[in-house]
């Protein structure tokens, strides 16, 4: 449910939807998703200053609040 929220969140903002790929991995008791995007979407993911990917992961902290869960993402280069 958190990687179908996030997928949908990143395709709305990258070029080239084909090449988004997330992956989950339960590390503990967190749940870390993992996103990959081609190398000239990375800027539009991470935004000026980091302000967009601070926003997509505030969402999804928001979101499994409700749930009283943990989870994390991580870009991956």
């Amino acid at each position: 449910m958190y990687k179908e929220l996030v997928e949908y969140i990143v395709k709305c903002l990258v070029s080239k939807k084909d090449e988004v790929n997330i992956t989950e991995e339960q590390v503990g008791d967190r749940l870390v998703l993992k996103v990959k995007v081609a190398t000239e979407d990375m800027g539009r993911i991470i935004g000026k200053e980091g302000r967009i990917i601070r926003g997509i992961r505030e969402i999804i902290r928001a979101y499994s609040t409700k749930e009283k869960a943990k989870v994390s993402i991580d870009i991956v280069e």
